[in-house]
């Protein structure tokens, strides 16, 4: 007895399972993509920036920027060690302290001023996103393979939607 391969079995199958195998990661992925969309139009989740007092050359040092960023408590910042990065915005006349802590501290450039200070959470919302929340083998062995699975669920999906129009076709065909 011969075996004869079934596609359209085949492409069922390995859309039940597949679907079945990704559904906890990609709940994950969606909604943290949701929320990463709309991260812009709310506060809780990335804290808007602010314009500080715009001109072409910010007159505040690196220095005072420190100074500037311990006076603020939540952020527990004690040195550089505990900064994660500056953003300076030119344009907006204003730098963006971000600490290792996830707070966010906006500084005019020029009266050094602080415009606003809260915590920003869109950087967990992407590490969650793309599974380095969980762990970095949890982003490679999970997350990644469930972008493969879902681009072959997305594939077989096509197949079984076009299926019938085909069929139909080669029916008129004859």
């Amino acid at each position: 007895m011969k075996y004869r391969f079934h596609w359209n079995k085949w492409t069922r199958k390995t859309h039940y399972w597949g679907a079945f195998l990704i559904f906890i990661p990609i709940i994950i992925i969606i909604g943290t993509g949701i929320l990463l969309q709309v991260k812009k139009e709310i506060n809780w989740i990335q804290p808007t920036t602010t314009i500080g007092k715009i001109k072409n050359n910010p007159s505040i040092s690196f220095d005072d920027i420190l100074t500037i960023a311990k006076t603020v408590p939540d952020a527990e910042i004690h040195s550089w060690e505990d900064i994660d990065r500056l953003d300076v915005r030119i344009q907006a006349g204003m730098v963006k302290v971000r600490s290792k802590n996830n707070w966010e501290i906006q500084i005019d450039t020029q009266s050094g001023t602080i415009l606003q200070q809260a915590y920003r959470r869109s950087d967990i919302i992407e590490s969650i996103h793309d599974g380095s929340w969980f762990h970095d083998k949890v982003k490679l062995w999970i997350f990644l393979p469930t972008g493969v699975v879902l681009f072959i669920l997305w594939i077989t999906g096509v197949y079984m939607l076009i299926l019938p129009y085909i069929v139909k076709w080669k029916r008129n065909l004859k």
